[in-house]
C-alpha cells in the first residue's frame, strides 16, 4: 500500500491529465489529488457538470471523487508546495518554427512547468512525465530541477507514458494493457507503482530505465500508424481490382502473427498523438543520423496525407468533376466516435479541400462544438503569411453551415460524405434522407461503416474505402 501521505499535483488539466487524475482519485481514496492548469475557462468546466473533454464514462468517474479528494483549479505554485508526486501533463505540439518545425516536439511548455515546479518546491518530489516527450528530454528536465530549484529541494524524475485512445480513455485506464514506469530510483519508481497497483495487476506494470520508457510511447504509436496506413495504401489496390479491403483486412487478421486490430481502412488516421509522435521520431532519427530510418517512418504519415487528398479528389470526380456550389453534408467532424477532439481529424482537411473545390458544406458532429468547427477550418486555411486570405475567410463564412442533425445537414444535399464512425450514424433513416437529397444522392463512406447494399438499393450512389459498390451488388 502506498505512504497514506502520497499527495499528488498534477499539470495540465486536458485529454490525458484530468481523466487519468480523476481514476487515480477514485481508486485512492485516501491520496488527494489536485489538478491544475492556467487557463480558467478549462478548470470552471472541470468544476462543472459540463466536462471540458467528452469521454464516455468519466463525467461519473469525476463527480464521485470531486470535492472529496480530486480538486481542480489555477493554484499551480499552492498544488506543487503541497504534492509530493507531480506530474507533468501539458502539450507537446509539433515545432512551427525554427530548427526542427513540422517534426520536432515543441518542448517549451515542460520547460516552463520543470522551472515552476524547481522554483515552487520544497523538500523531496517526485516528478513524472505523463507527456509525450523525446528521448531524453528527462535528462533535460532533471537538470532544470538540479539547476534552478531555490529551496534547497530534490528531486527524482520518472517517465509514465500514456497509452489512452480517446473514446475508451476510462475502459483503457480501468483494465490497461501494461502501465510503463521508467526511472534510475528504485524507491521512486516503487513508489508511483503502488499508486498504481491498487488497481491494476501488478503484472501487468513494466519497470524499466528512462530512456526506453520514453522511446516506447513513440514507437507503440508509429507501430499503431503503420498498420493503418499499411491497409490504406492496400484499399485503393483493392479499388481498382475489384477486392473488398474489409475481406482482405479480416484474411490476414487471421494471421496470429499479425492480428486484427488497427486494419480498419477508412479516410485517414488523426488524434494528438500519431502524426506529432512519428514526426517527432522522424527528426529523432535524422539528428542521430539515421536518415534512412527516418524516411521510412515519415512515409507513414505521407501516405496518411495522400489518403485523405485521395476522398477529397474521390468526391470531386464522381460528382462529374465539378463541387462547386453544391451542397456536400459532412456526417463528423471528431477524429474518431466518442470524442469531441478535431486534432488532426481528417475530416478538416477533407473540408478544406472541398471548399477549394467552391462546395457548400453542411457539418454535423454530436459533441463538436460550431466554434471549434470553424477554428479548425481557419486554422487548416492560413497561407504561409500566418493569415487568412479573403477569399478564404469569405469561403468559411459563406460555405460552411453547421448543422443541427445528420438529417438537417443532408437535407437538399448532392452528397454524404461519413468521415467519422458515430454509431448514430449506422441507424439513419436513409429512405427519408434520400427523399431529401437532389439527384443523383452520392454517399462517400469514408468509415466503411454503413450497409452499402442496402444504401444502394435504396438509390444512392455509394462510393467507399477499398470497395466496389457496383461490383459486389451484381455479384
Amino acid at each position: 500500500m502506498p505512504d497514506s501521505k502520497t499527495s499528488i499535483c498534477c499539470i495540465g488539466a486536458g485529454y490525458v491529465g484530468g481523466p487519468t487524475m480523476a481514476m487515480i482519485a477514485n481508486k485512492c481514496p485516501d491520496i488527494e489529488v489536485h489538478v491544475v492548469d492556467i487557463n480558467q475557462t478549462r478548470i470552471d468546466a472541470w468544476n462543472s457538470d459540463v466536462l471540458p473533454i467528452y469521454e464516455p464514462g468519466l463525467q461519473e468517474i469525476v463527480a464521485e471523487a470531486r470535492g472529496r479528494n480530486l480538486k481542480f483549479s489555477t493554484n499551480v505554485d499552492q498544488a506543487i508546495r503541497e504534492s509530493n508526486m507531480i506530474f507533468i501533463s501539458v502539450n507537446t505540439p509539433t515545432k512551427t518554427f525554427g530548427v526542427g518545425a513540422g517534426r520536432a516536439a515543441n518542448l517549451e511548455y515542460i520547460e516552463k512547468c520543470a522551472r515552476q515546479i524547481a522554483s515552487a518546491s520544497e523538500g523531496h518530489k517526485i516528478v513524472v512525465e505523463k507527456s509525450t516527450l523525446p528521448v531524453r528530454t528527462a535528462e533535460a528536465v532533471k537538470r532544470i530541477l538540479s539547476t534552478s530549484s531555490r529551496n534547497g529541494a530534490t528531486f527524482d524524475v520518472l517517465s509514465n507514458p500514456e497509452f489512452l485512445a480517446e473514446g475508451t480513455a476510462i475502459e483503457d485506464l480501468l483494465e490497461p494493457d501494461r502501465v510503463l514506469i521508467g526511472g534510475e530510483s528504485s524507491q521512486a519508481i516503487q513508489k508511483l507503482v503502488d499508486v498504481y497497483a491498487r488497481w491494476v495487476d501488478r503484472k501487468r506494470i513494466l519497470t524499466t530505465n528512462l530512456w526506453s520508457s520514453e522511446l516506447s510511447k513513440l514507437t507503440a504509436n508509429a507501430f499503431l500508424a503503420q498498420r493503418v496506413s499499411s491497409i490504406n495504401a492496400i484499399s485503393a489496390l483493392c479499388e481498382v481490382t475489384g477486392a473488398d479491403v474489409d475481406e482482405v483486412a479480416a484474411a490476414i487478421g487471421t494471421d496470429s502473427r499479425i492480428g486484427p486490430k488497427f486494419l480498419k481502412a477508412s479516410v485517414g488516421f488523426g488524434g494528438s498523438c500519431f502524426q506529432k509522435d512519428i514526426l517527432n521520431l522522424v527528426y529523432l532519427c535524422e539528428h542521430f543520423g539515421l536518415n534512412d530510418v527516418a524516411a521510412y517512418w515519415e512515409q507513414v504519415v505521407k501516405m496518411n496525407d495522400h489518403q485523405k487528398s485521395r476522398f477529397s479528389r474521390n468526391i470531386v470526380k464522381t460528382m462529374f468533376n465539378t463541387v462547386s456550389g453544391k451542397r456536400i453534408a459532412i456526417w463528423g467532424f471528431a477524429f474518431k466516435k466518442d470524442t469531441n477532439d478535431t486534432r488532426e481529424s481528417a475530416a478538416i482537411h477533407v473540408c478544406r479541400d472541398l471548399l477549394r473545390e467552391q462546395a457548400v458544406i453542411n457539418i454535423f458532429d454530436p459533441k463538436v462544438s460550431d466554434e471549434q468547427i470553424r477554428n479548425d477550418l481557419r486554422d487548416v486555411m492560413i497561407n504561409g503569411s500566418g493569415e487568412l486570405s479573403a477569399t478564404d475567410r469569405k469561403l468559411i463564412e459563406k460555405n460552411v453551415h453547421v448543422a443541427s442533425s445528420k438529417q438537417s445537414a443532408a437535407s437538399g444535399a448532392h452528397a454524404i460524405a461519413v468521415l467519422t464512425e458515430w454509431d448514430e450514424f449506422k441507424t439513419a433513416d436513409f429512405e427519408t434522407i434520400y427523399d431529401s437529397m437532389q439527384k443523383p444522392a452520392f454517399l462517400f463512406d469514408g468509415r466503411n461503416i454503413l450497409d452499402h447494399k442496402k444504401l444502394a438499393g435504396l438509390g444512392f450512389d455509394v462510393h467507399a474505402i477499398g470497395k466496389r459498390i457496383e461490383a459486389s451488388i451484381q455479384a
